[in-house]
């Protein structure tokens, strides 16, 4: 049990707990604990079981992983059991985000609740990013133009599907899907589903129940790995991309002799 020692020590201490309270907690001793973080002794099965519901991780997460380079005890739910999510930070204590590769990608709904998986992938900082689990996605294809084949979509993780607003981007992982990104349109009270929508408007829109959704991040920002030729740059050629998305433009000021 490589990581038990420090494990205890850690989550004790998200919890701001003395050894004494926390044995208190869980019916304990104050030196059983002790002997516990100081590697004197490994705890048995029963009260690893004890720690697990106490703390709401799976058991192997608790002694296979290394939980210290998280800074809460937040959770996701998977099926009927909850496993930590980690928001993992660098030396100077600062939120990093995994990248999705787009060779990884197609993996991703097997190995997104595996931490072993997750600790795989590749981390950078991006400092103006709003507080939350963040976490970065590939995009292939055009269905959410202008967004291009190629690029990230960086967005935070988000707790309950009911905190998701009508007509914003997320990324979504569906039992059925895997990962696709989507402009969403919350049906929840109508018929327990999410409308997802291309904003390419050869593409159909299609529900998706709530029980399917594995995961949902919220859009924060887009990388970009291609640059824009000057030709796509040019209004004309913007006007004619909306015009073949059938997405409908109004006049604008200044714009009317394009449109």
């Amino acid at each position: 049990m490589k990581f038990i020692q420090t494990n205890i020590k850690h989550l004790r201490a998200l919890k701001s707990f003395s050894q004494e309270r926390f044995a208190d907690e869980l019916g304990w001793t104050r030196s059983i604990v002790g002997s516990y973080e100081e590697g004197r002794s490994e705890p048995p099965i029963d009260r690893l079981v004890e720690l697990s519901a106490y703390f709401d991780i799976p058991i192997d997460i608790l002694v296979k992983n290394d939980l210290r380079r998280t800074k809460n005890t937040s959770f996701i739910e998977v099926g009927n059991k909850r496993v930590l999510f980690p928001v993992t930070v660098n030396d100077m204590d600062e939120d990093l985000i995994e990248i999705v590769p787009t060779k990884a990608s197609a993996g991703y709904l097997q190995g997104y609740a595996d931490p072993e998986y997750i600790e795989q992938l590749q981390k950078i900082k991006l400092p103006f990013l709003p507080t939350g689990t963040h976490r970065a996605f590939p995009i292939s294809g055009d269905s959410m133009l202008p967004v291009k084949d190629g690029s990230f979509i960086v967005a935070k993780f988000i707790d309950t599907i009911d905190e998701v607003k009508s007509g914003r981007t997320y990324i979504v992982l569906t039992k059925d899907d895997g990962l696709v990104y989507k402009r969403v349109y919350n049906k929840i009270k109508e018929n327990g589903c999410l409308e997802l929508r291309s904003d390419n408007r050869l593409y159909t829109p299609y529900d998706v129940k709530t029980e399917d959704i594995v995961e949902i991040w919220e859009f924060t920002c887009c990388i970009n790995t291609q640059e824009y030729s000057a030709e796509e740059l040019k209004l004309s050629s913007i006007l004619n991309m909306f015009q073949e998305l059938k997405v409908e433009l109004k006049s604008i000021k200044g714009l009317e002799p394009y449109i």
